[in-house]
């Protein structure tokens, strides 16, 4: 299997629990182990500040995006290396007297390596930074579902060794570690509670204060080769989660005593996950997985909330139906963090997560030897966990087209669209975005 990257930009969209599709090696990138590119595109956005549709904003402008790749391939060790970096002009900002540009980083590494015939590890690890919820949203669900302003970055790495002990039984050793930081922060308790003398301006809670964690797992599979196109699977996991922001993000009562706030760590958790599991490879370009199971989550530094066990499950299939096209479906169900902290119910718990399920779904076409079609689907229903909003859930629709034409190796074009749509009863959190655009990319 060949690297797999995520673009970002305009034209990426967010597909949680699809699999992006294996590429391999273009010609270019097999006769030196660099590559460039650089992208120029015109846009039109409708909602650039992702505000609610009362108040949207809509904006032309332009993106410029440069990418830098390096493929190593070794005898027993194969390396990736590729840096994309995006700068985006809003006229509309410029209007307004305003900043008009957004920039991002993003750099993803890869290597794989075979020890020997029957032991391989695989280092995969992507870094983000930027202000669109498409790039910070490096992990699967809704983490922050519009613009945020600041410096924001988001480093997601998995590691996995894979030893087969027999020619029918082998182990997948798994360890995964991401870290959020958002720079918006300083929320005080006296910006919280209105029982307090005034600051400056009252306060909610900072998403700092609300997201900034590390989450780390490590888990392992036990799998069996049923026949050479089936394999059967029981596996676990364990999760931790620390909230790192060390601020007040609730007031528990209306009251100025010690104790009566929440705080970042309050969310701390750990989750322990059990499931069992099977692939199946119907045709050599046809396969199907299937993992279900159950998590079981303890907030340990919060005695309101109580333990408790929700479903686990992780379902993709791909279909290559000719050279360069393939269907791609994807079903995913687990818990995620969540930027909603407001208490309520009868204890005054504060929100503490969400169960997301998460429906994808991906067609790429090969029209002709120079034209190219995709487009990618989701649908996300989000419910809230413990809080003022218990057991509401958000809807999060996206789709996006796009065409890209070869004029030959070096120079393409592109048109696509792209709209996201969040429904959600929560004051501030529903909205729609439409955006278009056209670019041109030049590749050495």
């Amino acid at each position: 299997m060949k690297k797999l990257f995520i673009s970002v930009g305009l034209a990426a969209a967010g597909s949680a629990g699809l699999q992006v599709h294996a590429q391999d090696l273009t010609p270019m990138q097999t006769t030196k182990i660099w590559s460039a590119s650089a992208s120029l595109r015109g846009f039109y956005d409708d909602n650039y500040t992702t505000s609610q549709n009362g108040n949207k904003q809509g904006s032309a402008g332009f993106e410029v995006s440069p990418t830098v790749q390096f493929d190593v391939p070794l005898q027993q060790t194969e390396i990736s290396l590729k840096y994309i970096y995006g700068l985006y002009y809003y006229q509309e900002r410029r209007n307004q007297g305003n900043d008009p540009y957004d920039q991002s980083h993003q750099v993803d590494f890869w290597l794989d390596h075979a020890f020997t015939e029957r032991v391989q590890a695989t280092v995969k690890d992507t870094f983000a930074y930027g202000r669109e919820p498409s790039i910070l949203n490096t992990s699967q669900g809704a983490l922050v579902t519009t613009r945020v302003e600041g410096n924001n970055y988001a480093n997601t790495a998995n590691v996995a060794l894979t030893v087969d002990w027999t020619r029918e039984f082998s182990t997948v050793t798994t360890y995964n570690n991401s870290v959020y930081d958002y720079e918006n922060d300083g929320t005080t308790e006296q910006g919280l509670n209105p029982f307090l003398p005034p600051p400056t301006k009252p306060q909610s809670a900072s998403l700092a204060g609300l997201l900034n964690r590390i989450d780390q797992s490590i888990g392992n599979d036990f799998r069996w080769a049923l026949d050479p196109e089936t394999f059967a699977l029981i596996g676990y996991k364990f999760e931790w989660v620390l909230y790192t922001g060390g601020e007040p993000t609730a007031v528990k009562t209306y009251l100025p005593l010690p104790g009566t706030y929440f705080f970042s760590e309050d969310n701390n958790n750990r989750s322990q996950f059990l499931y069992l599991g099977f692939q199946h490879n119907f045709l050599p370009n046809l396969n199907f997985s299937a993992q279900g199971g159950a998590q079981a989550t303890t907030y340990y530094n919060n005695p309101q909330t109580p333990d408790f066990i929700t479903p686990y499950a992780n379902i993709t299939s791909s279909y290559t139906y000719a050279p360069g096209s393939y269907v791609q479906l994807g079903f995913l169900h687990q818990q995620n963090a969540t930027s909603i902290s407001a208490p309520g119910g009868s204890n005054q718990n504060i929100t503490q997560g969400q169960q997301s399920s998460v429906f994808s779904a991906m067609i790429n076409h090969q029209i002709t030897a120079k034209l190219t079609g995709s487009l990618v689907g989701t649908f996300q229903n989000s419910r809230y966990y413990q809080g003022a909003y218990n057991n509401n859930a958000d809807q999060i629709y996206s789709f996006s087209a796009n065409l890209s034409y070869a004029f030959n190796q070096h120079f393409s074009t592109d048109l696509g669209y792209n709209f996201d749509d969040v429904q959600s009863n929560i004051p501030g959190n529903a909205y729609s975005r439409n955006r278009v655009y056209l670019g041109v990319t030049a590749t050495y």
